[in-house]
């Protein structure tokens, strides 16, 4: 399960559309990860081009493994004006989730997604996602949802979360 802080929230993100939304993520990443923005977002950019990332009801979880990530980086952005992300639903985005793991960690990645998609499916949290004033109310919120209905499964020995 992932711990979110405030430093991991973004509140009032300003994108037109997916592009720059993945564009201004992938800038905060690479800060964080000390690796090329483009090579962040050209992972992102390959991930769509398989499938959009939009679970529905406003929602995205863009994601990606990196081989020269040491450690996960995931962040929260709610937007100001919700754009288009192709999902299934067509319902545009204004939530995002960002995950960025490394290629040595896939059962953490797939195990925290899991738990993440089965949090983000409870309207009651959308709407206070949505409503939220403040990052830490945000974290707040995303880790009590987080641990109440974390799956059980077992923690990647190579690199837990």
């Amino acid at each position: 399960m992932y711990d979110f802080s405030s430093s991991d929230i973004r509140l009032g993100v300003e994108a037109q559309n997916k592009h720059d939304l993945l564009d201004l993520l992938a800038g905060e990443a690479a800060s964080r990860l000390q690796l090329p923005e483009s090579e962040i977002l050209d992972a992102l950019a390959t991930r769509e081009e398989l499938g959009s990332t939009a679970l529905g009801k406003g929602v995205a979880l863009p994601h990606a493994q990196l081989q020269e990530a040491e450690r996960p980086v995931v962040l929260f952005a709610r937007l100001r004006r919700a754009i288009e992300f192709d999902a299934r639903d067509g319902e545009p985005v204004d939530l995002v989730v960002l995950f960025l793991w490394p290629k040595t960690a896939t059962k953490a990645l797939l195990g925290t997604m899991a738990e993440m998609c089965r949090v983000l499916r409870e309207p009651t949290l959308l709407r206070k996602l949505r409503r939220a004033e403040r990052p830490d109310e945000i974290a707040k919120l995303l880790n009590e949802q987080l641990a109440a209905t974390a799956l059980r499964h077992e923690p990647d020995e190579d690199f837990p979360v």
